[in-house]
């Protein structure tokens, strides 16, 4: 008996370059002390009063089936929330509630593409990207960007990506603030994005996730840019910015056609979000900005701590963070791959972190850190991680 080709498909590319993570956490389980920068999880847990507003709904009865684009009343305050930052007119009937971002994103791509077609995403890239995109049978096809550019794509760069898709590309999958790279895309990059994509008829797909954890600068939804709201499909989440990340709630905001579409989707797939998980959700949103910026308050510490750890290393060289929980270090100083850095470092520090090339080639040569553990060991890892790489630098004359 043969399996399908799917599955093939979406792992093409072989392995996913998280080989150190799970190293990591091997090592960890066996009772090491591993000060691990690898995953983008909050430190912080759900708050006590979530998980109780979730509680108290379940006792009260709901725990069935949800059918459909999920509650009204979370699809109406998720409406309400993304009129009032974007100021673009919104409503419950623009909003599909999905089991987390990662669905939201299987989602849209699965109405948007046919097989055949071709996905663009830029590179470097969230790990899941190019398969999310393969998994609807199209081809996935990278965008490369420059660390002089802080990794943010260009107008020019994408409309060569499409013209390399040979007349197939149908979708552009951007992320803002990034992961990897920390980088908050600027309005003019977002103009030049929407350029690109009416000129080569693309859908823009939205990653906004981290839209809470913004360290300069303003997030700006390309939905928001005129001309673009028809064309953009934007995925948000729960997880990042209120410390939900095993509730496995998101949500797509889009043309209702696109709505519908996705909602027809989960009728044959997830059946729904679990109602009181739903509730609970809607509890989180009504605690306001305060309540956000508290979850993203550590990252933003650690962020400054990093800034001055690393102030005058010749060894080490940020990225400019401007958003999300991530830092991107260019260590392309010491001659090391980011491979054999990250591999050196846990190997003679006990300190983890991502390879760049595990975001794609457009990273290579730097470092992705996740700010997820807490401040004095963050810190700590960052002096010693500063000092690995300066004992890297290649002998001057």
């Amino acid at each position: 008996m043969r399996l399908g080709p799917r599955i093939a498909h979406i792992g093409k590319d072989g392995s996913d370059g998280w080989e150190i993570y799970y190293r990591t956490r091997d090592m960890i389980e066996a009772g090491e002390r591993v000060l691990n920068l690898t995953i983008g999880e909050p430190d912080i847990k759900t708050d006590p009063a979530i998980l109780k507003a979730m509680h108290d709904s379940a006792l009260a009865g709901n725990t069935g089936y949800t059918f459909g684009a999920g509650k009204r009343a979370l699809r109406e305050a998720i409406a309400a929330r993304v009129a009032a930052r974007t100021g673009v007119p919104t409503t419950w009937q623009n909003v599909v509630i999905t089991p987390g971002g990662q669905a939201a994103l299987y989602a849209v791509h699965m109405v948007l593409l046919a097989e055949g077609d071709t996905g663009l995403y830029c590179d470097p890239y969230y790990a899941t990207y190019p398969g999310t995109i393969r998994a609807t049978g199209a081809e996935a096809l990278a965008v490369p960007t420059r660390p002089e550019d802080a990794f943010a794509p260009t107008e020019a760069a994408i409309a060569a990506a499409a013209r390399r898709a040979d007349g197939g590309a149908r979708t552009i999958l951007i992320n803002t603030p990034n992961n990897p790279a920390g980088t908050v895309y600027s309005r003019a990059t977002l103009e030049g994005i929407g350029r690109a994509a009416a000129a080569h008829d693309l859908w823009i797909v939205s990653d906004e996730v981290y839209e809470t954890q913004v360290w300069e600068g303003e997030h700006l939804s390309p939905r928001a840019l005129p001309g673009l709201a028809d064309r953009t499909v934007v995925i948000g989440s729960m997880s990042k910015g209120h410390a939900m990340t095993g509730s496995r709630l998101g949500w797509v905001v889009g043309p209702e056609a696109v709505v519908e579409a996705v909602t027809t989707l989960a009728t044959n797939s997830t059946y729904g979000v679990v109602p009181f998980i739903q509730d609970g959700a809607l509890f989180a949103l009504s605690r306001g900005a305060a309540f956000e910026e508290a979850v993203a308050a550590p990252f933003r510490r650690r962020r400054d701590i990093a800034l001055e750890a690393l102030a005058g290393s010749n060894a080490v060289r940020l990225v400019p963070p401007q958003g999300a929980m991530y830092l991107m270090l260019d260590i392309r100083a010491t001659g090391l791959s980011g491979l054999a850095f990250a591999e050196a470092l846990l190997a003679e520090e006990r300190i983890a972190v991502m390879p760049g090339e595990s975001f794609g080639q457009a990273s290579a040569g730097h470092v992705r850190i996740a700010m997820t553990i807490e401040d004095g060991a963050f810190a700590e890892a960052i002096r010693r991680l500063a000092a690995f790489a300066e004992r890297r630098l290649p002998a001057r004359a």
